[in-house]
């Protein structure tokens, strides 16, 4: 009896949570909106430890009350950016990361808070032989919609027909 193993018959099935868009199929002015999040303690204890990040501000909590401007703990921005932009993850195994310009923390984001992300695209400009360069903006907002943190998100992406952008 010849069995087609397991992995032959999963090939063809769709990978859960991916995206295989290309440069053709980015349209500039579309936005997109992630589901909320609340960010607790123990996950920005942990995000503080693992990066290394115990500022005052963000790991002292007698220090945020007695001393600290706001009174009260922040989220480390790493972690707020970090969140940001996961909330918005894609997964397109066509793109990859080229950089983030305009990194700007607008607004405090405490323990407790609850944000989500706006993701606008805004332009996109052929650039090598293969693949193309995209942006898009995130907008993390901190739930009622107030504006915490604005970067623009630089990908490089492949063309389904490079022949179009050729030089």
């Amino acid at each position: 009896m010849n069995k087609k193993s397991n992995i032959d018959q999963h090939k063809d099935i769709p990978v859960y949570n991916t995206e295989t868009w290309q440069y053709e199929d980015f349209e500039i002015g579309k936005k997109d909106k992630s589901i909320r999040r609340t960010i607790s303690e123990g996950e920005a204890m942990l995000f503080n430890g693992l990066v290394l990040d115990m500022h005052p501000y963000v790991g002292d909590a007698v220090f945020a009350q007695e001393e600290g401007l706001f009174e009260k703990r922040l989220v480390a921005g790493a972690m707020v950016f970090s969140l940001g932009l996961g909330l918005m993850a894609n997964n397109n195994v066509n793109t990859f990361s080229y950089g983030y310009n305009k990194l700007r923390f607008i607004k405090p984001v405490f323990i407790g808070d609850t944000i989500y992300t706006v993701r606008t695209h805004l332009d996109k400009t052929p650039k090598y032989d293969k693949m193309g360069l995209i942006t898009v903006s995130y907008e993390v907002y901190k739930h009622p919609g107030e504006l915490v943190l604005y970067c623009e998100h630089l990908q490089t992406v492949t063309y389904r027909n490079p022949e179009n952008f050729t030089k």
